[in-house]
């Protein structure tokens, strides 16, 4: 089957096409843009790809076009598509009855953490020998690529709330049937798709709708929407996952440790001791997300040690916390986080392990939910554990992200340029800073920007 896919460059089509090539499809595919890592790994596959939308992309026409999210009416390419009566199905659909029907899927989903524990996740079957198949919205440091077929009958997903395709304003899960669902947090985000978080909640319970009576749900206990989520109609098993003082079936105990950093922690169910963690990542979020993990693994028969084990071979997943670089005692970070709970949570992560530095944040308000400035009253309280904050106010950002702030007084700092932002943060750090990068986009480049700006100034030194 000749398998087009438009939106090829993002991480769930272009791990879709992958899984399609490893199936024996012929793959094809576009996209406005295509560039590194995801055109490597396409081209690495033999899968062609073509920059752009345009109509004359259908010639000879396709057995299935797979249309992503980004496609709209109006797009030369859907328009012809339609006028000619082509075959199209959106990406959650063609995986379903392609890829998972008849398979184990075990599917993370969660307004934060998702990528995080779905690649947690994968690696535990992974080492536990079971070689599982996965799409993973981000690149996980223990595999070479974001997705892969895998063998029968596992499949891990990261199920994403975001719509489906312009003719399936569905969320994305609803497609996946899992057996084994993580619900890790829900709160209002994609504000360009939901008018409130109550839209939100109803997209979850569909999710509850899917999964059978056989299988079970791992929730977040201490999360008061995913409760009401349950309350809304539930007929799975739950079992509840959280801190040491919760009232849930799966517990993180924290070790005592030098910098109490969330790392190592002891795992209880039903109030027995069953694992020790001792796990490469930084936060109470990151130990929540790699319990999650292991209750999900114990459900398809991992042994908790066994999935502890293998969260201390863990390598991470890129852009959460990674490490870029270090010039002149400096290290600079990147990471993910775009919505004030998981800036909040990355901050403290990285406090709770300082090693007696700065910690200096650096933001771009990128997704759709923060362009229209929704979350703009959380911002100061999720950096208040920063020491100082910069943050990229572009033209066409649309509202007052200085007035927003303001509660930050001179911790504050502000640049309309990529280039500007680099220089000015490049010449106020001091060796022992960790400067924290956030945005879910590319941020024009500034990680190497501001690598090359402290590289500069050591010489210049």
């Amino acid at each position: 089957m000749h398998v087009h896919v438009l939106g090829i460059a993002g991480t769930f089509m272009g791990g879709l096409a992958a899984i399609a090539k490893a199936a024996g499809h012929r793959v094809t595919g576009s996209d406005l843009d295509v560039y590194p890592p995801m055109s490597t790994q396409l081209e690495a596959l033999g899968i062609r790809f073509v920059r752009g939308y345009g109509p004359e992309q259908l010639d000879p026409a396709p057995d299935v076009i797979v249309v992503g999210n980004a496609l709209s009416r109006g797009m030369p390419v859907v328009e012809a598509m339609l006028d000619r009566g082509l075959p199209y199905v959106s990406g959650p659909q063609w995986l379903r009855e392609h890829v998972l029907q008849g398979r184990h899927v075990l599917a993370v989903a969660g307004t934060h953490g998702k990528t995080t524990t779905s690649s947690l996740l994968a690696w535990i079957l992974e080492h536990a020998g079971l070689a599982p198949g996965f799409l993973i919205g981000g690149v996980p440091g223990n595999f070479p690529v974001s997705a892969r077929l895998g063998a029968a009958p596992y499949f891990v997903i990261e199920a994403d709330e975001y719509d489906t395709a312009f003719f399936d304003k569905r969320a994305k899960f609803v497609h996946y049937a899992p057996r084994t669902a993580i619900l890790n947090n829900l709160e209002y985000d994609h504000a360009d798709i939901y008018p409130d978080v109550a839209a939100i909640r109803r997209q979850f319970n569909q999710l509850l709708r899917t999964v059978p009576a056989s299988g079970r749900l791992i929730v977040n206990g201490a999360d008061a929407e995913l409760r009401a989520v349950l309350d809304a109609g539930c007929w799975t098993p739950v079992e509840r996952f959280g801190p040491q003082d919760g009232d849930t079936e799966w517990r993180a105990l924290p070790e005592r440790t030098p910098a109490a950093d969330g790392s190592a922690f002891a795992v209880l169910h039903r109030g027995e001791r069953v694992a020790v963690v001792r796990s490469p990542l930084l936060g109470e979020h990151n130990a929540m997300n790699a319990l999650a993990a292991i209750a999900a693994a114990a459900h398809v028969g991992v042994a908790p040690q066994a999935a502890a084990d293998a969260i201390g071979a863990f390598r991470g997943v890129r852009r959460r916390l990674e490490l870029r670089g270090t010039v002149g005692g400096v290290a600079v970070y990147d990471d993910f986080a775009h919505h004030p709970t998981a800036i909040e949570a990355t901050v403290r992560a990285l406090r709770g392990n300082a090693a007696g530095g700065r910690l200096v944040a650096v933001l771009e308000a990128r997704s759709n939910t923060m362009k229209l400035g929704v979350h703009r009253a959380q911002l100061a309280a999720a950096l208040a554990d920063a020491d100082r904050a910069w943050f990229y106010t572009p033209p066409t950002l649309g509202w007052d992200l200085r007035g927003a702030v303001a509660a930050l007084g001179a911790r504050a700092g502000f640049a309309s340029g990529v280039d500007e932002l680099a220089a000015a943060v490049a010449a106020d750090a001091r060796p022992g800073d960790r400067i924290l990068v956030m945005s879910n986009g590319g941020f024009g480049g500034l990680h190497d920007k501001l690598l090359a700006a402290l590289a500069a100034r050591e010489r210049g030194a």
